[in-house]
């Protein structure tokens, strides 16, 4: 029989349909083309080099000098603008608000045929570097409440360019959605005197069944109410409400436990579309104190439909059990990028 689960720290139910559940190998797709089996440099690519000047003047950059293998630059065809003054209005029942903020793109690799999953645990700390110096930068303008940094992996995640690449959202208000996470969990700090994170992730690893990696500083797990097929969860041990707080010590462990699971997920599934989000506490925010962030990584294996936009319910097809399970089985594989010996503090801050 299928059954209803909850997520306490989101309050948010999730249908786990065990009578249509599919085994893990039903959702790899054979004829699927692997990442790394591309070209290295496609010359139409304007994230590829020799082709920077069809893109705007980077603000970081890694390496300081020499030839680039990290950069991030203002989106062309940003969602927000950079210029303007913060301004609500209202008019009736219609509110709105200015579209101020940053959208920014950063370009994880020279190489077109990369991915997390064949990247170095070296060149995934960069990237994390980068959007915690931007994060930083960012948050310093006063217009600016929330900051989303996140990655789409395919044309099924939404991404429209192949080239491996990132994006920050610099908003002028907190969404909605964010503002329910913080009334939820401040109402079971309130009720419980605990983090619903804090006990997640200590029950999880007792329990041991949903744990697909763990090391000194954070844990990934397939939560008890996933809502999707291989959702993973990285909830740092640490408590606190933001990833612009990170060490950097703690950047390089996450990038490890990264590594492991976007192999994991590589070669187990056949390099799925994918999703991952930086869920980092809003900026201005004296409840953001009861949030505990964490990074999700979605695999896109299946659709959204009527029900679940109807709803904001989802239908998970797939055991999370069964999910980490062949997660907890799948060999990584290796970086299919050499280490380098550059310093990693060598990110350069473009004025």
């Amino acid at each position: 029989m299928s059954e209803l689960r909850q997520n306490l720290a989101t309050r948010e139910w999730v249908i786990i349909a065990t009578e249509r559940a599919r085994r893990p190998h039903e959702f790899t797709d054979p004829a699927r083309q692997l990442t790394h089996e591309r070209p290295a440099h496609l010359a139409a690519c304007p994230f590829c080099p020799g082709q920077e000047y069809e893109m705007p003047a980077p603000v970081l950059r890694w390496p300081a000098e020499g030839p680039w293998r990290l950069r991030v630059f203002p989106n062309k065809y940003a969602a927000l603008s950079v210029n303007g003054e913060k301004s609500y209005a209202l008019e009736g029942v219609r509110r709105k608000l200015t579209g101020v903020g940053y959208h920014e793109v950063l370009v994880e690799s020279p190489l077109h045929n990369m991915s997390p999953a064949c990247q170095s645990p070296r060149a995934l700390t960069q990237t994390l570097r980068a959007f915690q110096t931007r994060g930083r930068v960012l948050s310093e303008d006063p217009r600016i409440e929330q900051i989303f940094y996140f990655k789409n992996h395919g044309p099924g995640a939404g991404t429209s360019l192949e080239h491996p690449h990132c994006q920050l959202l610099a908003l002028p208000m907190v969404p909605h959605h964010v503002r329910m996470r913080i009334e939820s969990q401040r109402a079971y700090v309130d009720d419980n005197a605990v983090c619903p994170y804090c006990v997640m992730m200590q029950r999880e690893l007792i329990d041991g069944e949903r744990i697909v990696g763990r090391n000194r500083y954070f844990v990934a797990l397939v939560p008890f109410a996933a809502t999707s097929p291989f959702e993973i969860w990285i909830i740092p041990r640490r408590h606190g409400p933001t990833f612009l707080d990170l060490s950097l010590n703690e950047l390089e462990h996450l990038a490890e436990l990264m590594r492991l699971l976007f192999g994991k997920l590589y070669h187990g599934l056949g390099d799925p579309d994918y999703n991952y989000i930086i869920h980092s506490a809003p900026l201005r925010d004296s409840a953001s104190r009861y949030l505990h962030w964490y990074m999700s990584i979605v695999p896109r294996v299946t659709k959204a439909a009527g029900f679940e936009l109807g709803s904001g319910m989802y239908i998970n097809p797939a055991l999370p059990e069964e999910s980490a399970e062949f997660l907890r089985n799948q060999d990584p594989g290796q970086p299919l990028e050499d280490e380098e010996d550059e310093p990693v503090d060598q990110l350069r801050q473009s004025s």
